[in-house]
């Protein structure tokens, strides 16, 4: 059983919040697109978005920039009742990732500015201010690990967290891009994986974190339950395999007409943990989780597309749970 304790502050999401432009109409190329629309994106303010659709409260811990594309996403991170107290906007030369993408399912193309990201300026300082015992989960994404001041910050933010008695979970989130190289990310991301409580991840980014094979990444994963850890392998349309201290059991994904690749794991663990405050079983957890995915792939946008509590409970009574 996940340490979860529900606390007044709900959950604070720790990462990377930006915008997203979409080639529009959907299905358009970006070049051959006559118009974009955009919407709130990034893993961190996704899974954020996705807690409030919930219905939970949460915060995100993050910095944007002092420009239009930072106020765009403090004025949608507030649309969808996600809290920016802890939000820091700089002034300078740093800048709030944009995405230019596509709603295809084919051949997609993502294009992503992060020159001098403003999320990846994250101090200690801001950490220090965060009352982590008023939050009951701490819920990290792996790309704030990959630079300095954000990477001491977001390391700071899991020791801190612990010593409250905040549930500290990990998205993996690799971003090849991000990195120095992909031993620098085996060595942080192995510490990361030692502060938390629940790992999630796909093969590719556990066979990181090993660094070696996918089975390697998967012999890890299953070494977190003996460590009192859960760990999330995923595989993507094969479906997924939980370790916990508890049971180890695997489960499939719901079948969709998907439109595009983008969203999935962060509509997962929104309602993963939506599923986890509201005290349901780990198996049940999951299962809410991939039927978020599934919705996610066959709607525009990402943060848009999250479900409310009504249409995730409809669209499992419409469907039938994934077999192992």
């Amino acid at each position: 059983m996940l340490p979860f304790q529900a606390r007044p502050s709900g959950f604070l999401v720790l990462g990377r919040a930006g915008m997203d432009l979409y080639a529009d109409p959907p299905g358009s190329r970006a070049e051959q697109a006559g118009r974009f629309a955009a919407a709130l994106g990034g893993s961190a303010g996704n899974i954020a978005a996705g807690l409030a659709r919930h219905g939970l409260p949460v915060s995100l811990l993050t910095c944007v920039s002092s420009d239009s594309v930072g106020r765009f996403v403090l004025n949608e991170l507030a649309a969808y009742g996600v809290a920016t107290r802890l939000v820091q906007v700089l002034g300078g030369e740093s800048r709030t990732s944009l995405a230019v993408t596509e709603t295809r399912i084919q051949d997609t193309q993502n294009t992503l500015y992060r020159n001098n990201a403003s999320d990846l300026l994250l101090s200690e300082e801001q950490v220090r201010a965060v009352p982590f015992r008023d939050f009951g989960a701490l819920i990290l994404t792996g790309t704030a690990l990959a630079a300095s001041p954000s990477r001491e910050a977001t390391f700071l933010a899991m020791e801190r967290a612990r010593a409250a008695g905040t549930l500290v979970v990990i998205d993996l989130d690799y971003r090849p891009y991000s990195w120095p190289s992909s031993l620098e990310a085996s060595e942080t991301y192995r510490a990361a994986v030692a502060a938390s409580d629940l790992v999630i991840g796909n093969d590719d980014e556990f066979a990181v974190v090993a660094g070696g094979t996918h089975d390697d990444g998967r012999k890890l994963a299953a070494g977190l339950a003996g460590q009192k850890k859960t760990a999330v392998y995923k595989m993507g349309e094969k479906g997924s395999i939980v370790f916990d201290p508890d049971e180890t059991f695997e489960t499939g994904i719901f079948p969709v007409a998907a439109i595009k690749p983008m969203g999935a794991g962060d509509a997962f663990m929104a309602s993963l943990m939506a599923a986890i405050a509201a005290g349901k079983s780990l198996r049940q957890a999951v299962l809410s989780g991939s039927a978020a995915a599934a919705m996610v792939v066959s709607r525009f946008g990402c943060a848009p597309a999250m479900p409310t509590p009504a249409e995730l409970e409809d669209f499992l009574t419409r469907n039938s749970a994934p077999q192992d």
